[in-house]
């Protein structure tokens, strides 16, 4: 991905150690096409600083003091006028217990804080291309993940009502990792008509991404240990 010709894309780092947001916000300035706006130390600043630089991507770490991490992109993600800030998750732990949580309240994926700096500048990019950072053996695991826990206390009312049979079947193969491509090879469909699918269910699902698809097949019970009805 080349930005050299588009404006830099504005990256906002929330941290609550100061060492790691130093490290990032050089990483981010000494990477062409990338700016850093601001650093926050807690989940509110981080919502107060979005509000004000209106970055394109914001680095959010979850365990934070005053708001955590997913507080801050539950009010990030649910304010309209905020709507072209992408959350990125940044978690000390593969499938932290509060990665579902985060994917829930919007974010658009999320990376190891031991992910090497090359894939961090990488996912920045994608993230603030409107694309999700799942990969699909990050899906996989995720979804693994899923099946194991608990039904959530109170889960949101979600329903299947008004997708097609085609169009449930390529949420499903969403849910379990499959790329574009994939899908298309799996259901013998070209890959426009795949996209074309992909973005019939964004707007019937109300999903800001594919990230919030694989939450919705979950909670609908296409994937899991067993369906709990659509």
């Amino acid at each position: 991905m080349t930005m050299t010709d588009a404006p830099p894309v504005r990256v906002l780092i929330a941290d609550d150690q100061a060492m790691v947001r130093g490290s990032f916000r050089v990483l981010v300035d000494h990477t062409p096409g990338m700016t850093a706006v601001g650093e926050a130390a807690n989940g509110a600043e981080a919502v107060e600083l979005t509000r004000r630089e209106r970055p394109d991507v914001v680095l959010m770490d979850v365990r934070m003091p005053v708001l955590d991490g997913i507080g801050a992109t539950r009010q990030i993600c649910s304010d309209p006028a905020l709507s072209a800030a992408r959350v990125l998750i940044l978690t000390t732990f593969d499938l932290d217990e509060y990665v579902y949580a985060a994917l829930r309240a919007g974010a658009a994926g999320f990376l190891l804080k031991d992910t090497p700096p090359a894939d961090v500048l990488t996912a920045v990019g994608v993230v603030a291309a409107g694309e999700a950072l799942l990969a699909p053996s990050v899906t996989r695991r995720l979804i693994a993940e899923f099946a194991r826990r608990p039904e959530p206390a109170r889960p949101p009312h979600r329903s299947l009502e008004g997708v097609t049979d085609r169009e449930v079947e390529v949420l499903g193969l969403i849910a379990r990792g499959l790329s574009n491509t994939e899908i298309a090879e799996h259901l013998q469909l070209s890959l426009a008509t795949v996209k074309t699918h992909v973005g019939r269910l964004l707007a019937k699902l109300h999903a800001r991404d594919r990230a919030q698809l694989v939450i919705v097949a979950y909670e609908t019970g296409l994937v899991g240990e067993g369906r709990r009805g659509a």
